[in-house]
C-alpha cells in the first residue's frame, strides 16, 4: 500500500485499550511505544520521503478506560507546553519520552501517549 498524497497534519492513534473476552471489559495497554520527535514517511506515490515533526501528544492518565484524565503536550514557538485543565507549564523536550509507556506490564506510571500529531516539514518550504 502506498500513500497517494501525504497529509499536512498526520494523526496517529495508538491502541491503548483492548477488550478482554474472559473479563468482559476493556483493559488499558501500557506497552512502551517509543514515538519519534521527527518522522519520515517513505511509502508514498511520490518517491521523495515526507518528513514530519511531532507537535502535540494527547496523554491518557489512569489505569483503565472507564476512568482517568487527559492531558496534552503541545510544541509552540519551539517550546513544549504541558496542559492539564487550567494549568499550563513549560517542560523540557526530554520530558516527552516519559509518556512512551512502561517497559513492564504492571507499573505505577499510568501516563501514556495516546494520540500523536505530526506536522509536515515539506509544507514549510513552499
Amino acid at each position: 500500500m502506498k500513500i497517494k498524497k501525504p497529509p499536512h497534519i498526520l494523526v496517529i492513534h495508538l491502541k491503548r485499550f483492548k477488550y478482554i473476552e474472559q473479563l468482559g471489559r476493556y483493559k488499558k495497554l501500557s506497552y512502551r511505544v517509543v514515538f519519534p520527535l521527527e518522522l519520515k514517511l517513505s511509502n508514498t506515490v511520490e518517491d521523495a520521503d515526507s518528513e514530519y515533526s511531532l507537535f502535540a501528544v494527547v496523554v491518557h492518565v489512569g489505569s483503565g478506560p472507564n476512568h482517568g484524565h487527559y492531558v496534552s503536550l503541545v510544541k509552540s514557538h519551539n517550546h513544549w507546553l504541558f496542559f492539564d485543565d487550567e494549568n499550563v507549564e513549560m517542560i523540557d523536550e526530554s520530558a516527552v519520552q516519559t509518556f512512551f509507556g512502561s517497559a513492564q506490564e504492571y507499573s505505577s506510571n499510568t501516563d501514556h501517549g495516546y494520540i500523536l500529531f505530526y506536522e509536515s516539514l515539506c509544507g514549510n518550504k513552499s
